[in-house]
C-alpha cells in the first residue's frame, strides 16, 4: 500500500499489489483479445470483443480504481463500484479488522478496498511484540491514533488507519467538513461491464 500527498493536499492511500496485479491481467486480457480478433474467424472476434468490454471495467474496478483519498475537509473512498465522500464530521470511527472500516454517523459503514489487511503483517508485528495476540482492531485507546503499541513494526493498515483517525480528530469542528456521507455508483464501471456480459451471453447462446 503507498501513501502520497498531492497538490491538494490529500493523502492518498492505494495498494501497490492491486495496481500491478491490475496492470498485468489487463495486458493479459488485451493480448488475449487482439488475438482472438485477428486470428479469429466469425464470431469468435465478436466474442473477444465482448468479453473485453465485459472483463477490462471488472479488472480496473477491483485492482486499479480503489483508493483513498484524506483531504483537510473529507474522506473520499473509492470503491469498486462506489465512491463514497465523507465530511470529517461525519465520521465516528476508522477501524483495521479483518478489512479497513470506515463508520459513519447513522451507523452506516464503509469497507476501504485500498487498505488491505494484512494477516502475515498482524503475525510478525505480534512476534515483536513478544509473540502476544496479533490484534484484530486497532484503536481504541486514547489520542488519536487510539493507543495501542507504538513502537517498534506495525501493519500498514494500522498506520494508515492511526492517520485516517488523527485527520477526522483534528478537522471534525472544521466549518468546510460539516456535512452528510454522500454515495456515487460507479456508472462508467457497471454499464460498460454490464453491456459486455449481456453481449457475451448472447453471442454465446447464437453461436
Amino acid at each position: 500500500m503507498t501513501r502520497e500527498q498531492t497538490g491538494y493536499a490529500d493523502h492518498v492511500y492505494r495498494s501497490v499489489p492491486g495496481l500491478v496485479g491490475g496492470g498485468l491481467l489487463l495486458l493479459l486480457v488485451v493480448l488475449l483479445t487482439g488475438d482472438g480478433v485477428l486470428s479469429g474467424e466469425g464470431s469468435v472476434r465478436w466474442i473477444s470483443l465482448a468479453a473485453l468490454l465485459f472483463l477490462a471495467p471488472l479488472i480496473v474496478a477491483f485492482s486499479l480504481r480503489p483508493a483513498v483519498y484524506a483531504g483537510s475537509e473529507r474522506l473520499r473512498v473509492r470503491n469498486p463500484f462506489r465512491t463514497i465522500t465523507l465530511p470529517w464530521a461525519s465520521v465516528e470511527d476508522v477501524r483495521a479488522a479483518y478489512s479497513a472500516e470506515v463508520f459513519a454517523a447513522g451507523g452506516a459503514k464503509y469497507q476501504m478496498w485500498a487498505i488491505p489487511v494484512s494477516l502475515r503483517q498482524r503475525k510478525k508485528a505480534a512476534r515483536q511484540r513478544g509473540g502476544g495476540p496479533a490484534p484484530t482492531v486497532f484503536g481504541g485507546g486514547t489520542g488519536p491514533g487510539g493507543g495501542g503499541d507504538q513502537g517498534g513494526y506495525r501493519p500498514q493498515a494500522d498506520q494508515a488507519v492511526e492517520e485516517i483517525r488523527a485527520l477526522a480528530e483534528r478537522h471534525a469542528s472544521a466549518e468546510a467538513a460539516q456535512g452528510a456521507p454522500a454515495v456515487r455508483w460507479a456508472y462508467e464501471i457497471l454499464v460498460p461491464a454490464a453491456v459486455g456480459g449481456l453481449a457475451l451471453v448472447l453471442l454465446l447462446l447464437l453461436g
